[in-house]
C-alpha cells in the first residue's frame, strides 16, 4: 500500500525526514499516509476552503492525529503578493518537523514552495537544486503557458536579493508589480493570469 501511495499522492521526501511533498489526498487513506511518515505538520498551499469536504477532511485527520495543519494560499497562475510569501516563510518556521507541504497535484505550487523551502534552509548556494523541484521527472512538473512564472520566480528573487537573505529580500523588497514587471521585460508576459490579491483560484 506504502509505494502505491506514494505514487498516486506523488509523495517525495525534499529533505529526508524533515520535508515532503505531495498531491491531495483525494482518494482517502490520508491517517496511513501521515503516519506512516511521522508527519507533524502539514502545510496546505490551497488556502482555507470551508465550502469543500477535502479540507474539513484533511483538517479533522490533523486534528485526530495531533499533526499541525497550516493554511497557506498560493495560485499557480496569479503571481503571489508579499503577503503570501511571508506567510509561507512563517509556516515553514513554526511546522514541527517533519512537515508535508502539499497542493492539489503537488507539480506546481508545492514545487515552488518546496525550492523556496530549500533557498530560505540553505541559502543561495542551494538555487539549482532548489529550481530542480520544479522538474518533469520525478514531481510530473509540465507548467501551463500561464503558470512558466513559477520557476521564473526563484530566478528573479535571485537576481534582485543580490545574496541579501530570501526572507529579507522577500518581507522587505519583493513586491507582486515588481516581479509583473520583471515577467514582462523577460520575455514572459503571458507567464501568469495576473496578480493575487483579487479572486483566488484554488
Amino acid at each position: 500500500m506504502r509505494p502505491l501511495l506514494d505514487t498516486f499522492y506523488n509523495f517525495h521526501w525534499v529533505i529526508p525526514d524533515e520535508v515532503a511533498r505531495s498531491a491531495q489526498a483525494y482518494a482517502g487513506y490520508l491517517v496511513p499516509f501521515l503516519k506512516n511518515r511521522g508527519i507533524r505538520a502539514m502545510i496546505n498551499l490551497r488556502g482555507p476552503n470551508a465550502r469543500y469536504a477535502w479540507w474539513h477532511y484533511e483538517r479533522r485527520v490533523c486534528a485526530e492525529l495531533g499533526v499541525t495543519h497550516f493554511d497557506v494560499t498560493l495560485n499557480s497562475r496569479r503571481l503571489p503578493t508579499r503577503a503570501m510569501l511571508t506567510r509561507l516563510l512563517d509556516a515553514f518556521d513554526s511546522a514541527p518537523r517533519p512537515f508535508l507541504i502539499k497542493c492539489s497535484g503537488g507539480h506546481d505550487r508545492t514545487g515552488l514552495a518546496a525550492g523556496l523551502y530549500l533557498i530560505h534552509r540553505f541559502g543561495w548556494d542551494c538555487f539549482e537544486r532548489a529550481g530542480g523541484q520544479l522538474a518533469f521527472i520525478p514531481y510530473r512538473h509540465f507548467p501551463y503557458r500561464s503558470q512558466r512564472w513559477l520557476r521564473a520566480l526563484l530566478t528573479y528573487v535571485r537576481e534582485e536579493a543580490k545574496g541579501k537573505a530570501l526572507r529579507d529580500f522577500l518581507t522587505e523588497d519583493y513586491t507582486e508589480h515588481g516581479f509583473k514587471t520583471w515577467l514582462e521585460t523577460h520575455g514572459l508576459a503571458d507567464g501568469f493570469r495576473g496578480v493575487s490579491g483579487d479572486i483566488i483560484r484554488r
